[in-house]
């Protein structure tokens, strides 16, 4: 008898290679084949009577053979004639078969068959039916409930599928599974098992419409399971942050005091309430691991300023890593502006520098004399010593894994406190489920003054419009930013490359001063051509997406983007953001290659319906789904068995309840819940 922590290499008839395939879509035991669910139902409840087949649609039919005919056209066919009892036809057409099937088929025999019903030449048909020859004593085709198909991987075939899952289901049946949420939910739902056998075995009167929508009882039972178990995880990695002990700051207002007088303008009521939020982490014993969102141009980077203002008031260093050389150039000179003025010293580290740069740079960290040090991915090289590394603030966290994240915060002697930003606004469901092991501050308005941005989409073939705009705004003294998508043409994707559209505007814009940039530049051409567009010495800047986060040149008030259809929404906004920095009205033209698809049209038309990034995260997430949002973050959350962030998150309130109580309970029932989900494959999401 097989029990349910068998591995799968236990079953007859499963080699080393099914063992793999299986492996590879999660499925290392028989418990995880239970959780392979179906992605639809045939019904062999009953027979249809051939008069009620309906063409389309599947059906099971009990009919007499009449005849037996093989035709020779281009590929040898089978034609295998059935009849009622009031003599209506069918015809069964099998396009592969052998001589022992055709000698199988007798004339007069009753046969039973399954398939979908189409329309022939002839009448009705069914192509390569599922059949029994019940009269040779073959077993009935007839189920007492539905029967499942299962969705499945290269190689693995249907009945070997459904094989498998029936001894799981047997094992099921005579095991005592854990039933993680039974003493919970206080029997408002099925058990384990029940859901289970209702989801692979659905009976004829269950809702099977509910099933389709994902909204059966059954179904819910097994994804607030499992996105409990998602929960639980990074619950657990929360609290064990919690128990750990990090460096107490001091809160200071003399810097804050300083800069605060020098600024220029207020903050917002929300950037002096994520201050607040800081600052009271970073004054307690255990390490702030805090994430800081905000629409694009709310104001996140003046918070994070704040935010280093108190790591250095207590005598520690902090870095800040960014991931692109042109963002932490930017930041580079925005914090410089900031903090030189009040003594502190900035160091700048990128992969890109000359050995004496770096060389230099890396002396001044491990001083300590640079005690605000700004970085790309090379922070967290081997060769970078901090003197005392206290606080770490992470840009556009999404494009960084944990991984990266962990090898910096090993620099510092006592677990750092972390700040990690985005300016990509993220979704209540995505911040409650992929990062609810970070507290969480959001910016949810912008600074006094902007101008709301217009937003126009035009087909291609209207360039001579968009260089009218252009030599308008620019004649007003104002700049603008032109995106492409490629940096040399292709064919295939229809996109015009950065190259020929700088060439397309010089021609055509002789006497205003265009510049090219994109990321094959080296570091040096990128950083000058970005300080002469900022100085306002450059009027048109055509650029590739290497400027779709931190550039801040309140000046440009014109954004147009080329083969926009291609963008995805979060970076569209993105893109966008980078004009309305300044007090002058400022557009942003998405220029399309038609046709568009009708997905497409959707996000091209929420972009110019609204200017709120929340919303417009909302719809990329509902159009996307979660994986192109949180990129590198938690793939887990992107792959998961049964549940659906999109589609799910109206059951998150019962979910965190659920994941809240399991906290009480002991380890062992933890991480058999946990376990139980998140299987080998993403164990570094689990154990990260």
């Amino acid at each position: 008898m097989h029990d349910l922590s068998d591995p799968i290499i236990s079953l007859n008839g499963l080699g080393p290679k099914a063992q793999e395939k299986l492996n590879a879509i999660g499925i290392y035991n028989l418990e995880h084949l239970l959780f392979h669910l179906p992605n639809r139902y045939q019904n062999k409840t009953n027979f249809t009577k051939l008069d009620q087949a309906q063409v389309g649609s599947e059906a099971l039919l009990e009919l007499t053979i009449d005849r037996i005919e093989e035709i020779n056209t281009k590929q040898r066919q089978l034609l295998c004639y059935l009849s009622d009892e009031h003599n209506r036809t069918l015809v069964l057409r099998f396009f592969h078969f052998n001589q022992y099937q055709k000698q199988q088929l007798t004339r007069g025999d009753l046969i039973q068959c399954f398939g979908e019903i189409k329309i022939g030449r002839d009448g009705l048909e069914i192509h390569h039916p599922e059949y029994r020859l019940v009269s040779k004593g073959q077993s009935s085709l007839i189920e007492k409930t539905l029967s499942p198909i299962y969705p499945l991987t290269a190689g693995i075939h249907q009945p070997q599928m459904k094989k498998w899952i029936n001894i799981a289901l047997e094992a099921l049946e005579k095991s005592t599974v854990i039933d993680n949420l039974q003493s919970l939910v206080k029997n408002s739902m099925p058990t384990l098992k029940q859901a289970l056998n209702t989801l692979h075995h659905p009976k004829i009167d269950d809702d099977i419409e509910k099933i389709a929508d994902f909204k059966h009882i059954s179904q819910q039972r097994l994804i607030i399971e499992e996105l409990c178990a998602q929960q639980l995880s990074l619950l657990k990695l929360k609290n064990e942050r919690k128990s750990a002990i990090s460096n107490i700051f001091k809160i200071s207002n003399i810097f804050s005091d300083q800069l605060s007088k020098n600024l220029g303008f207020e903050l917002t009521n929300a950037q002096q309430r994520s201050i607040n939020d800081i600052n009271t982490d970073l004054s307690s014993k255990h390490p702030m691991l805090r994430l800081l969102q905000g629409d694009v141009g709310s104001g996140k980077t003046i918070v994070a300023v704040f935010a280093c203002l108190q790591a250095v008031e207590n005598g520690f260093q902090t870095a800040i890593m960014a991931p692109t050389e042109i963002l932490a150039n930017q930041h580079f000179h925005g914090f410089s502006d900031y903090l030189k003025p009040l003594g502190i010293q900035v160091a700048f580290l990128t992969g890109s520098q000359t050995t004496s740069e770096r060389n230099k740079q890396l002396a001044l960290i491990r001083s300590g004399e640079a005690q605000v040090v700004i970085g790309t991915h090379a922070l967290f090289q081997e060769a970078v010593e901090f003197k005392k590394l206290g606080f770490i603030v992470i840009d556009e966290q999404h494009k960084f894994g944990v991984h990266q994240r962990l090898s910096l915060t090993q620099k510092a002697h006592n677990t750092p406190h972390q700040l990690v930003m985005t300016a990509t606004p993220i979704p209540r469901s995505l911040t409650m489920s992929a990062y609810a092991d970070l507290d969480s501050s959001i910016i949810d308005e912008l600074p006094p003054g902007r101008s709301p941005i217009k937003t126009v989409a035009l087909a291609n073939n209207k360039k001579d419009k968009v260089l009218e705009k252009i030599r308008q705004v620019c004649d007003q003294g104002n700049q603008v930013y032109w995106v492409c998508t490629l940096i040399e043409e292709s064919e295939v994707l229809r996109a015009q490359s950065a190259i020929d559209t700088h060439l397309y505007l010089e021609e055509n814009l002789a006497d205003l001063s265009i510049v090219l940039i994109h990321g094959k530049m080296n570091k040096q051409e990128k950083n000058d051509i970005m300080v002469r567009f900022s100085c306002g010495d450059i009027n048109v800047l055509v650029a590739t997406t290497v400027i779709e986060v931190g550039v801040n040149v309140p000046n440009a008030s014109l954004m147009v983007i080329e083969n926009s259809e291609r963008l995805g929404l979060a970076q569209l906004h993105q893109l966008r953001g980078r004009v309305g920095r300044g007090s002058d009205a400022s557009i942003c033209i998405l220029m399309y290659q038609p046709p568009l698809s009708s997905n497409a049209i959707e996000r091209l038309d929420i972009l110019r319906q609204t200017n709120d990034g929340f919303k417009i995260a909302n719809k990329d997430l509902e159009l996307r789904g979660p994986g192109e949002i949180l990129g590198t973050q938690q793939t887990g959350i992107a792959n998961m068995k049964i549940a659906n962030i999109v589609r799910d998150g109206y059951l998150l309130k019962q979910v965190n309840y659920y994941a809240a109580e399991f906290l009480q309970f002991d380890e062992n029932r933890q991480q058999a819940l946990i376990h139980r989900w998140i299987t080998h494959d993403k164990a570094q999401y689990a154990n990260t």
